[in-house]
């Protein structure tokens, strides 16, 4: 591994948004947060801010990223705003097409499209979300790479012809674009790294969730990669749960609810709104339940500035990516303002200083 210091360059930082739902908040309380945090990102000059799409969990509030990007977007000046991601296979591919036209041409050249291939929800919800008049077909996961396809086609300025009837009829996203967002593939496996690197497109693998599988998903990527009129060569980033503050012992306080939300999530346990940290700290685990939650702690970044820093560029050298996007994690103390997430907000404003 290749040595690090304190002196060495730091990457440029994004930041990825759950929108976490606390048990002291409300959803209007969590979106205000999101608000805020995006304020704070674009405040200390963050690259990019990104929300996920995830469907009836009691703890996430993500559950449009185009209504939330718009919201964001219009909260902050020079951010880039996007989604980590858009899963396609709940949507029909012109709807989103129309939806991120119109968001980059209210914020022209700040908005960036993530998609995946994952639900990001349970059976019950994925068919209320397929049967409910969306106009998304039972094998939209298979035709996964023709749907990235088409929204790229009808999202370009000049559409895309659609054969019906004998003749062929113009389909566009938006009217007149003088511009179009830019699209990441997103994954937690091999195939969007493959489909990634065939069309040309930038490239993201889930390492904050997945955690293992990095290093091989983007050397698969860059070694298939094949230039495209977008994109010359591969792009890609780190993206990792981070939780920083002042001092070490506060910052695994802080990340102690986050920490016992995933173990949760992992070992098919209740999905609730996540704890406070005084909460957390009363949870009495099973000694497997506490080698696990240890492992994945092992994998986040969780410190001070100074060795969360250094923890950044080492990851970023590790994996020769020139961005990461921090997940912030920190949970709140009894007595937060429900409105406000400081300890995810200081996290962004330690690791910009």
């Amino acid at each position: 591994m290749t040595d690090v210091t304190t002196t060495d360059v730091m990457p440029a930082l994004s930041v990825l948004d759950l929108v976490p739902v606390r048990s002291d908040q409300t959803s209007p309380d969590a979106v205000a947060a999101a608000r805020t945090l995006a304020r704070t990102a674009d405040e200390a000059g963050y690259r990019r801010f990104w929300v996920a799409e995830h469907h009836n969990m009691p703890a996430v509030a993500a559950t449009n990223p185009p209504v939330l990007i718009s919201m964001l977007a219009a909260a902050t000046t020079r951010i880039r705003v996007g989604s980590g991601g858009v899963m396609l296979p709940n949507h029909a591919p012109l709807v989103v097409a129309e939806q991120f036209a119109l968001l980059e041409a209210a914020y022209p050249g700040r908005i960036d499209l993530g998609l995946g291939r994952a639900p990001g929800s349970d059976p019950v919800t994925s068919w209320a979300l397929r049967h409910g008049g969306g106009g998304v077909e039972e094998d939209a996961a298979q035709r996964f790479a023709d749907h990235v396809d088409n929204v790229l086609a009808m999202m370009a300025p000049e559409g895309v012809g659609i054969r019906a009837g004998g003749s062929t009829h113009a389909l566009r996203a938006t009217p007149r674009a003088t511009s179009v967002p830019d699209v990441w593939l997103l994954g937690s496996s091999d195939f969007s790294a493959r489909l990634a690197a065939r069309n040309g497109m930038p490239y993201v693998f889930a390492h904050h969730f997945a955690g293992q599988g990095t290093a091989e998903a983007l050397e698969l990527y860059r070694s298939q990669f094949r230039p495209s009129p977008e994109l010359a060569e591969p792009r890609t980033f780190l993206t990792v749960n981070v939780a920083v503050a002042p001092d070490a012992d506060e910052a695994r306080r802080t990340a102690l609810p986050q920490l016992l939300a995933m173990l949760s999530l992992r070992t098919g346990g209740p999905l609730e709104p996540q704890l406070l940290v005084e909460e957390a700290e009363k949870v009495e685990l099973p000694a497997p339940h506490r080698e696990m939650l240890e492992a994945m702690a092992e994998r986040w970044v969780i410190g001070d500035p100074v060795s969360a820093r250094r923890r950044l560029v080492e990851l970023a050298t590790r994996y020769e990516v020139d961005e990461v996007m921090v997940h912030p994690v920190g949970g709140a103390f009894t007595g937060t303002e429900a409105d406000r997430s400081p300890a995810r907000e200081e996290t962004l404003r330690l690791l910009a200083a």
